[in-house]
This record gives structure tokens, sequence and C-alpha cells, in this order.
């Protein structure tokens, strides 16, 4: 399981000091919404310029003009953008021709979507790599809310999926258990008095076994739609100094 920073602050500055602290324990580098929409696409570029071996996640949450958002952050250095899960089947669809135009990946984020077990399974065959569980902060907020709801979610939709929403030490495994590919942790970092202690403190239980060989390749596979040709997501992972560092590889057709 990969990890992933959500980093929801609003300066390109803050970004760039936070992304210095814990790059060396996380895999996946998210500029969260807010920062976009404060600093737009020169936010992408300086944090994709920094950390050039991480891969760059872009939280659009593309409503509509999927393509052409996507082909922005694309051109600015994102590797992964993200559409809403309530989108058009159509936005979806455009923000992957960009994705294959570009030789990256586009995330669905199911926040909001009522039956997200159904829409995950959509979602992927229209080209999604992954699909994201997430509750929002607002939700995590509400009475009732239960990251075991959204953790049931991931494993019965049976198709590639993180996990987003409550995320930290004390449930980690329990995401990993679950068969997310990427658990993605925001609060719990940035939150944190010590940012990389505590990004290390999640690394370690959601790192894949010690003691394999020294590069390794991690494909998410999305499924074939009538109008697009499967992608293959291909990660290779390298242990350098003692942590897994990985980037987005290669982007390869079926």
């Amino acid at each position: 399981m990969k990890l992933q920073v959500a980093m929801d602050v609003v300066t390109t500055d803050a970004a760039l000091e936070l992304a210095a602290k814990v790059a060396p324990y996380v895999d996946i580098i998210e500029l969260g919404t807010p920062l976009i929409k404060a600093e737009g696409m020169r936010a992408v570029t300086a944090v994709k310029a920094a950390h050039p071996d991480k891969t760059v996640f872009a939280d659009l949450k593309t409503m509509d003009a999927g393509e052409l958002e996507a082909d922005l952050a694309f051109t600015a250095g994102a590797d992964l953008v993200t559409v809403l899960g309530t989108a058009g089947d159509s936005t979806i669809i455009g923000a992957v021709a960009a994705a294959t135009k570009h030789g990256k990946g586009v995330v669905v984020d199911l926040i909001g979507v009522a039956d997200k077990v159904t829409r995950a399974r959509e979602v992927t065959e229209l080209g999604a790599v992954f699909v994201e569980m997430h509750a929002g902060l607002d939700e995590q907020a509400e009475p009732g809310f239960s990251l075991a709801t959204l953790l049931n979610q991931g494993e019965t939709a049976r198709v590639p999926f993180s996990l987003a929403g409550g995320v930290s030490v004390a449930t980690i495994a329990s995401v990993q258990r679950a068969g997310a590919r990427v658990a993605v942790a925001g609060g719990a970092i940035y939150g944190a008095e010590d940012p990389a202690a505590a990004a290390a403190a999640l690394r370690s239980p959601s790192s894949d076994a010690p003691g394999g060989p020294p590069s390794r390749q991690f494909c998410l596979n999305a499924k074939k739609h009538p109008r697009r040709k499967a992608r293959v997501l291909c990660r290779v992972e390298r242990v350098r100094g003692g942590q897994p560092s990985s980037s987005l590889a290669s982007w390869s057709t079926e």
C-alpha cells in the first residue's frame, strides 16, 4: 500500500515547506483543492520541480470541462488528477482522454456519491486508474461518521481504490487490511507538531514488506471501455536510505 500526503495548505511556500519535510516517507504528494484554488497551476509546477521523483496528485475535483482542466494540470506537471464521481460520464471520459495524451492518470473521487460501490465500478470501466473512497472534513465532523463504512465499500466494489478520511496511525492498519492501494493522510500529517515524524509513523505499517528486490513495479489496471484502450499505471519503487521512494514510471496501452 502506498502513502499519500494531502497538503490542505493555501500557499505554495507552505506546500513546498511541508513537502520537503515529508517527502522521504510518502509516495504521492497531493496538492489539495484549497491550494489549487488559491495558487493555481503554478503550485503544481513548483511541487513537481522540487520533487520530480514523486507522483504529484492535483486534487482538482473537476465537475465539468474534464478534458480541459485535466490538460491544464498535466501540462503543469501533475501525474494524477481528480474528477468527481458525481460528474457526468462525458466529463470523466474527457479527463481520461487528456490523461492518455499526456501518459498520466485520472482518479475519481467518490465524495458525496450515495452508492459508492456501483459508481466505483462504472468509473473504472470509463478509465479511472483507481477511485477514492473519500469522506471530506465536513462529513467526518458529522455524527455517525464511520471509517468502517468506507472500508467496506472499498472491499465490496472490488476495484482499485484509495481511502481518504480519518486515516491515522490508529486506523492505517485496517485500511491496509481492507485492500486499499493508497492511504491518504491529511490532518494526521500536516496538523502534527512534527509532520515528518507523523509521516514516518504512518509509513511503517503501510510499507510493502521489507526484504524485496531493490526495485519493484506496481501496476494498476484500468478495465477496457468500448471507446478507450485500457491503460496500466506502473510505478517503479526503489529503496533509498532505508525508505521506499516511488514515482510514476510509465503508462502503456494493451
